[in-house]
């Protein structure tokens, strides 16, 4: 985190306002990355009073950050806040809104198990209730079918590797944005932080599986992780899944795919090629945090072969496929369903619950 003595430039957030991006979303100009950088370090070392940061963060979601911009602020929360822990596997780095869902089920576990069980390892990270939704993440699933997830770091890494699903802490891990949650929840909209936190890769992961609400959000985030000194990803797949979260949606879900050194490819899956004839509404719950970790236990131990079932195992399926253990999702999707049959999946949970 940053440091109370640390120095400063010449920019700090009211200079900024005033001179750059305060202007108004047509008129304002994009900070350069120094700026940028400058801004957030001031922010973690809690020098902007609150209303100066509360106009800050507003003022750059009128004008919309640009890749350059999330690049600063990624590097600095990389620097000053992130505490990494890299297990000795190589997972997939599941970074989905940490401000969760409100109505459709939380499929990441489930598929995470699935991909862990069929040789892919997986790590997911989340906060607790983050602004501004305060919905259902993974943590809250997670809590609900008895796993710890009040880990450190280092802990999170072993549970990685003795498993091959692992859950990053927010506030263990990344305790300058956690200590930003009751700015950000006095905020009442999403500033840059729900996006940087997303790509806050506490694994030191090589594949970064995320999401998105429109394709261009996800060329900019491409770009971010391009513009990055620090985050080392060679690939990553940004998709448009359900609520914003890395779940696959029923019917059209738009996918783009950028490895590095190549163009961003976008293109949609169809989850009727795969014979799963399903809508939004046959993925929604009453109680998002309950129903999630019930619907996970019981595909796991095969009591269920509904829509739940269809969607985990396609989830699991494109996990596999984002760290290229696979060559096609059909091929995921059948070693999913084998690994469910044969009980590899649940034996999964079973590890995490005595871990």
């Amino acid at each position: 985190m940053a440091q109370a003595s640390q120095e400063f430039g010449e920019w700090p957030l009211k200079r900024l306002m005033t001179e750059v991006v305060g202007s108004g979303p047509k008129s304002a100009d994009d900070m350069s990355r120094e700026q940028a950088r400058e801004a957030f370090q001031r922010i973690l070392a809690g020098k902007p009073d609150a209303t100066t940061l509360g106009a800050f963060w507003l003022a750059n979601r009128w004008k919309r950050n640009n890749p350059e911009e999330l690049a600063g602020y990624t590097d600095v929360m990389r620097e000053e806040s992130v505490v990494t822990a890299e297990p000795e596997a190589d997972p997939v780095d599941c970074g989905a809104n940490y401000d969760g869902k409100h109505s459709s089920a939380v499929l990441g576990v489930g598929a995470g198990l699935v991909a862990a069980a069929a040789g892919t390892p997986v790590v997911v990270h989340s906060g607790d209730r983050v602004p501004t939704q305060k919905a259902t993440a993974y943590k809250h699933v997670l809590d609900e079918l008895g796993i710890r997830t009040d880990l450190e770091p280092e802990e999170s890494a072993d549970m990685v590797d003795e498993t091959g699903f692992g859950f990053y802490y927010q506030p263990a891990f990344n305790p300058g944005v956690h200590d930003l949650y009751d700015r950000r929840d006095q905020m009442g909209v999403r500033t840059f932080v729900n996006t940087i936190e997303t790509v806050g890769n506490p694994a030191n992961a090589d594949v970064h599986l995320g999401s998105f609400y429109h394709l261009a959000f996800a060329k900019k985030l491409t770009d971010l992780i391009r513009e990055s000194d620090h985050l080392d990803y060679s690939r990553a797949i940004f998709f448009q899944g359900m609520e914003g979260y890395d779940d696959i949606r029923p019917g059209y879900t738009k996918v783009a795919e950028w490895n590095e050194g190549e163009e961003l490819e976008d293109y949609e899956i169809e989850t009727a090629e795969y014979g799963m004839e399903m809508e939004n509404e046959d993925l929604e719950v009453d109680d998002v945090t309950a129903d999630s970790a019930s619907i996970t236990e019981a595909v796991l131990a095969g009591e269920r072969d509904d829509h739940f079932a269809d969607a985990i195992a396609l989830n699991g399926a494109f996990r596999m496929y984002a760290r290229e253990d696979v060559d096609t999702l059909e091929a995921g999707l059948e070693q999913a369903r084998d690994v469910i049959a044969d009980g590899s999946a649940e034996a999964v949970l079973e590890d995490l619950r005595a871990f």
